[in-house]
């Protein structure tokens, strides 16, 4: 084809749409080109059934890097998310914990079950906004390379060490267990009610293929609480109009600096001349040409699909297929003809505004791991649940309602082979039906529709390799300047001018968008482009 671009960015994920925005807004001409009829990746609002929006896969936010909302002014575009006030823990013996924003309200229901962790908790919660504070001095840059002696480097090193030197001992202490230590080992420092600390400790175990008590597990925790809305630390929120409103502002905002975005334009692979990105070749057979590719798709499909093994070096080969993405997150999402009501605490309630957990006891969690180690899923799974058609009337008719149910474990790697999952997947779904209604009388009744969504069907709808929503798993040597590779931890691959944006480079997953923006701000600083 005879038009020819300054990038080519393959995947319309949230990341690769904001990669494109900055490109295009600093005068680039830029397109994108999304394999399905629809933008976001995981990100995506979709209407499966008549008069339901779905947040099909990723269903809150929190993440989200607040200078991106401003550089790309999103909020113009409708971004705009609706804050959650509640964490919602119901019980088997009909008991029940809700953690709220208001501090007050949150000591007296957990004193109900452990004085002396009311007590510490505005303590716990007080450290943890302010280790997600540090956060952000990783987060929002580049990761250092620490192998480096190039000036840039030395003084992006300088000024983590001044930012972590800045902690103190206690602090720093702390933050080095935060690193190595189990979500539990970490929790069991501050907490002894098991209500209280199964339900926070999930928040190390999403989108991972490890136990509460599996080492590494307390970063996850903290990766989920460095989020912030409208300044608020360790605040979530629904996307008005489900999650793909994220995804459209993004699309909006770089569609009006210039980007083309075509959707229905599946890449088939990158083109390579003398190891060098040159464009990219459609499906249809067509060819684009461009001075840079930019691959919003995780590290294995990026590397093994797009370019091919042949194409690079054995080392990276090597590297890249021991990169762990094990996925082990399922989704279940129901049309409701009504409200659902939780026996242990019934009516309409704002505690059920939030998100629920369903973590009654740290043996559950891991039972739940026991049953996935061996090749199953989660007969009695880990669920977090959402109503957002409660705070969202613009997602579903009327006095009906949406159910978005989050679950683990569901290993993408099933003892009868990943490709059999289609045949286990309304059981998978049962299962999930099952131990919601074990605290929703009725639920059964009342569900006029419902999607079942496997590791295998993410891998084959959302191009997400294993099923991982975080295109790799956050464990401690798949972080840093060794996400995705040591070497290749800068947006950069192996492939001169080819590079990368996606949730499987640093920092990593999650609807953050800092890889696309951290990517299209090295792209434009090393006038790569």
């Amino acid at each position: 084809m005879s038009k020819r671009y300054d990038s080519i960015i393959i995947g319309g994920g949230h990341n690769g749409l904001i990669c494109a925005a900055y490109l295009a807004k600093a005068g680039r001409k830029v397109l994108v080109l999304e394999k399905r009829h629809v933008l976001g990746g995981a990100a995506v609002s979709e209407e499966l059934y008549p008069g339901f929006t779905f947040s099909v896969a990723s269903y809150v936010v929190s993440l989200f890097r607040p200078h991106i909302i401003r550089e790309l002014n999103l909020a113009k575009h409708g971004y705009e998310i609706i804050p959650m006030d509640c964490s919602f823990l119901p019980l088997p013996n009909g008991d029940s914990l809700a953690r709220w924003a208001d501090p007050q309200r949150s000591r007296r229901e957990i004193a109900r079950f452990s004085q002396k962790d009311a007590e510490t908790y505005p303590e716990f919660s007080r450290v943890m906004t302010h280790m997600g504070k540090l956060a952000k001095a990783v987060i929002d840059h580049p990761a250092p390379d620490i192998t480096s002696m190039n000036p840039r480097e030395l003084a992006n090193i300088f000024r983590l060490g001044r930012t972590f030197k800045g902690l103190g001992p206690e602090l720093l202490h702390l933050n080095t267990k935060l690193v190595t230590m189990s979500a539990l080992d970490f929790l069991d420092l501050w907490f002894e009610s098991d209500v209280l600390k199964a339900p926070m400790a999930v928040s190390g175990i999403i989108g991972t293929f490890q136990g509460v008590r599996s080492p590494g597990t307390a970063y996850v925790l903290l990766h989920h609480y460095m989020g912030q809305l409208d300044g608020s630390f360790r605040s979530w929120g629904f996307s008005k109009g489900g999650t793909g409103g994220v995804s459209l502002a993004c699309a909006s905002s770089a569609r009006s600096y210039g980007a083309e975005i075509r959707t229905e334009a599946a890449v088939q692979q990158v083109l390579i001349k003398n190891g060098e990105a040159r464009g990219v070749v459609l499906e249809n057979g067509d060819e684009i040409l461009a001075n840079s590719i930019v691959s919003n798709l995780d590290p294995n499909r990026t590397y093994l699909k797009m370019v091919g093994e042949s194409e690079l070096d054995d080392e990276v080969v090597k590297e890249i297929k021991r990169y762990k993405l094990r996925g082990s997150s399922g989704k279940v999402n129901l049309a409701l003809d009504r409200v659902p009501e939780f026996s242990c605490r019934p009516g309409d309630g704002d505690h059920i505004r939030g998100d629920v957990a369903i973590a009654p006891s740290i043996d559950y969690l891991e039972k739940a791991f026991d049953q996935a180690k061996y090749g199953e899923f989660s007969t009695r799974p880990y669920i977090n649940a959402v109503i957002p058609s409660l705070t969202d009337p613009s997602v579903a008719p009327p006095g009906k309602h949406i159910l978005s149910c989050f679950v683990q474990y569901a290993p993408y790697h099933i003892k009868e082979g990943a490709e059999n999952w289609p045949k286990y997947r309304e059981a998978f779904g049962d299962a999930v039906v099952d131990t919601m209604a074990e605290y929703i009388p009725g639920l059964k009744d009342m569900i006029l529709y419902r999607q079942v969504l496997t590791p295998w069907d993410i891998e084959q709808t959302m191009g997400l390799t294993e099923g991982n929503i975080f295109q790799g798993e956050l464990s401690l040597e798949q972080l840093l300047f060794q996400r995705p590779l040591a070497g290749y931890a800068k947006y950069k691959t192996s492939i001169n001018k080819l590079w990368m944006c996606g949730s499987g480079t640093h920092p990593g997953g999650g609807i953050m968008g800092a890889g696309g923006e951290l990517c299209a701000k090295t792209m434009l600083n090393a006038r790569a482009i």
